[in-house]
């Protein structure tokens, strides 16, 4: 399907928005989630996955979260990307846009999956072997319960998955996997 912009459009805009690695592992991480998310609930893997790998295109330049995603949003309304897409990715940071809410089983799923892939990683980093090959769901269920743990991972956006319709255990699975089957890719 079109949606005003290809993967590999989408990979270059964020290779000239996104400078750090590890943001660009994190644009990375939030694609595989969605993608595999979006097969879970019965919708197109090809635009979620897009979303996730466009939604923090100005994180680095707009770290202040009053006015992060509105350049982003900007900048793919311009391209032509999809209203819907950018409609997700705007929602992802609901604080740049008072007065507006998260409301579709694809603004959750977003919010929530973007924001589970900083607590994998964080899982990963603390095995000896730094691997996602080595976190067990179990784990990443685990530190969802320890507020200190990665505690910029937002447990009541992670918990917006059930209301995008995924069980927050089986959200746990289904990112964890997602994540590592683009391990390599991520150097995890």
């Amino acid at each position: 399907m079109n949606y005003g912009i290809t993967r590999e459009e989408a990979y270059e805009l964020v290779k000239q928005h996104v400078k750090s690695p590890n943001m660009i592992n994190h644009c990375l991480a939030a694609e595989a989630v969605m993608a595999a998310l979006a097969e879970r609930v019965g919708e197109d893997p090809e635009k979620w996955g897009l979303t996730g790998l466009l939604h923090d295109l100005d994180a680095e330049t707009h770290t202040d979260l009053d006015v992060h995603t509105q350049e982003t949003a900007r900048v793919l309304s311009e391209k032509g990307v999809d209203e819907s897409i950018v409609e997700a990715i705007r929602l992802h940071n609901e604080q740049a846009h008072p007065g507006e809410q998260r409301s579709t089983q694809f603004h959750h799923l977003l919010a929530a999956g973007e924001t589970i892939t900083g607590l994998i990683v964080a899982t990963a980093l603390v095995y000896p072997d730094k691997k996602l090959a080595s976190v067990k769901p179990k784990s990443v269920r685990k530190r969802i319960k320890e507020k200190a743990f990665a505690a910029g991972a937002n447990r009541d956006i992670i918990r917006e998955c059930e209301v995008g319709g995924i069980p927050l255990e089986e959200f746990c699975d289904i990112s964890l996997q997602a994540m590592q089957g683009i391990a390599g890719e991520l150097g995890l």
